[in-house]
């Protein structure tokens, strides 16, 4: 199979799974509606003359907020695009998985691995491509000129690199664990509860400072801005360092996917 078809056919095959949708919706609609409800309550606190209720009056600061959402939504990519390989069919479907069926097609399993890393890259990127100018078009357009927009348009564009390459870092990191636990359980309750309900690499900060250099605390400045956070790495020595364990994660999955049984 040739390299554009086999892109062409993950891509396809992972469009068709409502659980990607469902990832792609947690990262573009909740990103919208945590921005609207930062927005008008930015908006609201301005107009009643106590803006010091809020953390910040920036119409991007508002949007800014909201885009750690969107490592949720490529953590679920990147989990059902592999998970969804090993699921079991209906019994009345043979009950078999479609893994089988995907490797009769294309037996070269590194070619396999890395198409749906590349189709996981774009979708993450034109899902961040969509969803930062939405919410800070939004924030925008409710803040209005009601406050002094402090964050300039080169700031703005890196910080939103910046999270677009943790979005895609992350979910590459999701794809890897998949692969090597055979389990959609298993990444989302790392990946998400560690960033979202209690981050236990930051809790490790208290024991020891070398869980600064754990993925996602390694990455963590791409989101908060650049030199802005008190202790680890820098946010492009951070970023290098949490790359440098995607990559090593995915081949350590490379390798066990193509040595072991389908």
């Amino acid at each position: 199979m040739r390299v554009a078809g086999l892109l062409a056919a993950e891509l396809r095959k992972t469009v068709t799974l409502p659980a990607a949708w469902a990832g792609i919706g947690v990262a573009v609609l909740g990103s919208i509606a945590i921005t609207v409800l930062n927005a008008v309550t930015t908006r609201s606190a301005i107009d009643a003359g106590t803006p010091e209720r809020v953390a910040n009056t920036s119409a991007f600061e508002a949007a800014f907020a909201a885009m750690p959402l969107g490592t949720v939504g490529a953590v679920v990519l990147g989990v059902v695009m592999i998970s969804s390989e090993y699921a079991a069919n209906a019994a009345d479907a043979g009950a078999g998985r479609q893994i089988t069926a995907t490797l009769t097609a294309m037996p070269r399993r590194v070619s396999l691995l890395a198409a749906k890393v590349t189709v996981l890259v774009l979708l993450v990127i034109a899902v961040a491509a969509v969803t930062l100018p939405t919410t800070v078009g939004i924030a925008n357009a409710v803040i209005g000129s009601a406050a002094t927009e402090t964050v300039t348009p080169e700031q703005a564009l890196l910080r939103g690199l910046g999270g677009a390459l943790y979005w895609t870092l992350t979910g590459l990191i999701a794809v890897a664990v998949t692969l090597l636990t055979r389990s959609g359980l298993i990444a989302p309750i790392v990946l998400i509860a560690n960033s979202s309900v209690v981050s236990v690499s930051l809790l490790l900060t208290n024991l020891t400072p070398l869980a600064h250099w754990l993925p996602d605390l390694a990455g963590r400045r791409l989101f908060a801005g650049v030199d802005t956070v008190d202790g680890g790495l820098a946010a492009g020595p951070g970023a290098l360092v949490m790359a440098a364990w995607t990559v090593l994660l995915l081949a350590v999955a490379a390798i066990v996917f193509r040595r072991r049984d389908a």
